[in-house]
């Protein structure tokens, strides 16, 4: 690897010779514009009531207007949020998570041909996290899988066009099955007194509801489907609003009106919150060049599973390399302690990582401060022979950020989850068992 000169921050030099389309690492800074709201990209059936509640500015996410900030920083902005989140109860507008239902009787045996991880092992009336992956190993998409009966799948997805991709899969594979996305909306109810607001709504089945357990419901005279999942970290559960389209306003007027006694607050996805429980986020942490290998998602690919799957060869042979001590990748994600002032805000780009002499080797791609553990946290690639705990390596950060002007701050790799989580992933409960997890 050869040094940069730095004469310019749009060239930034990072070996990323195994992509075929590099990241994006030209270092632009913000960019003040405006989005234009219009009619070729989908609002939710939750977009004027997340306004209604303060939503002053939003992003584009599976082609949708998707709420991103409710608290102006002036306000105390994402931080308030997530004061909100870690210590009372939180709803977030997740409809972005776009609902596809593969149905019919090869639904089983389709989804387990298109998911690394066995579905036959997932009951009806629960879920899973799991991968998709092209035939080169890359993540096509990391929905939550829900198996509502025998012959009746959703897939949760998160930002790329799964849809189209199973489809197109099905042409070829002609399995019995109807693949559509549904007219169902979801919405999370996040934070450490999310079950005891969930039992008022629901009743004391929810206390006995099982991580990724499901429920069907109603809620308002609506019907609802509720899982024990989410995107934070934290004790949490999300809302499947069925015929959405119709129901929206009732189910979330229900939510607020009842969340009212416990302080409930409607925030953004809590993108802070997730990076401390070591969640990844598609496009950002990973994408379709990402090999499950390369982003601590091993425990995604069994050693053991009978039925074929898309993806499967590349993956052995990827995880043979690995077992011999050979890297197979050129870079690796990895949790950073970070120095630097603290980041309060989404990153407007791919922080470059350097070695302590200097040399540009990597790229931030989720930054964010801890208040537990008093400094900046992130998620980030690095060479894979440099990936080990312990290593050292300097952030250029932003002047904001910086400590001292134009100096990049310290940094080192550490293990992910950065805190323990309340419901701890498959993955933290095999390393607090003392073992890696991969079945």
């Amino acid at each position: 690897m050869k040094t940069v000169t730095r004469a310019h921050p749009n060239v930034p030099g990072i070996d990323q010779s195994d992509r075929l389309v590099p990241r994006n690492l030209r270092q632009s800074g913000p960019t003040p514009v405006q989005m234009l709201i219009s009619t070729r990209v989908r609002k939710s059936p939750f977009w004027h009531l997340s306004v209604e509640a303060g939503c002053w500015r939003a992003t584009v996410y599976n082609r949708m207007y998707h709420p991103r900030g409710y608290v102006k920083p002036e306000d105390g902005g994402a931080m308030a949020e997530y004061d909100a989140l870690v210590n009372r109860v939180t709803l977030w507008n997740v409809a972005v998570e776009r609902q596809i239902r593969v149905r019919g009787p090869d639904a089983e045996a389709f989804v387990n041909r298109v998911i690394t991880r066995d579905a036959t092992k997932i009951e009806p009336m629960h879920g899973k996290y799991c991968i998709l992956c092209n035939e080169k190993g890359g993540i096509v998409n990391d929905p939550v899988l829900l198996r509502l009966s025998e012959e009746e799948f959703w897939f949760s997805a998160s930002d790329s066009d799964l849809l189209l991709w199973l489809q197109g899969v099905n042409v070829g594979l002609r399995h019995d099955v109807d693949i559509a996305e549904l007219d169902v909306a979801p919405l999370q109810v996040q934070g450490p007194w999310s079950e005891e607001f969930m039992a008022d709504l629901f009743g004391a089945a929810i206390h006995d509801m099982p991580y990724y357990g499901l429920m069907e419901t109603e809620l308002a005279g609506c019907p609802v489907l509720v899982s024990q999942t989410g995107f934070s970290g934290e004790k949490g559960y999300e809302v499947f609003v069925r015929d959405s389209s119709l129901n929206a306003e009732a189910v979330w007027y229900a939510l607020r009106g009842q969340g009212a006694r416990y302080g409930l607050r409607v925030i953004a996805p809590a993108h802070h919150r997730r990076i401390a429980a070591g969640i990844l986020s598609w496009g950002q942490d990973m994408d379709i060049e990402t090999s499950p290998f390369q982003v601590n998602l091993a425990y995604q690919v069994p050693r053991r599973k009978e039925a074929d799957y898309i993806g499967r060869d590349a993956l052995e042979a990827q995880r043979a390399a690995i077992d011999e001590g050979r890297a197979p990748f050129r870079l690796k994600l990895v949790g950073l302690a970070m120095g630097g002032n603290p980041i309060t805000d989404y990153a407007p780009d791919f922080w470059l990582i350097d070695t302590p002499d200097g040399e540009r080797v990597g790229y931030v791609t989720s930054p964010w401060w801890s208040p537990e553990l008093g400094h900046n946290i992130a998620l980030g690639y690095v060479p894979w022979e440099m990936s080990v705990l312990g290593t050292a390596f300097r952030v250029e950060l932003p002047e904001a950020y910086t400590e001292t002007s134009g100096e990049p701050v310290d940094a080192e790799v550490v293990a992910v989850p950065f805190r323990p989580s309340a419901t701890p992933s498959a993955r933290e409960r095999a390393r607090a068992a003392g073992r890696d997890w991969a079945p």
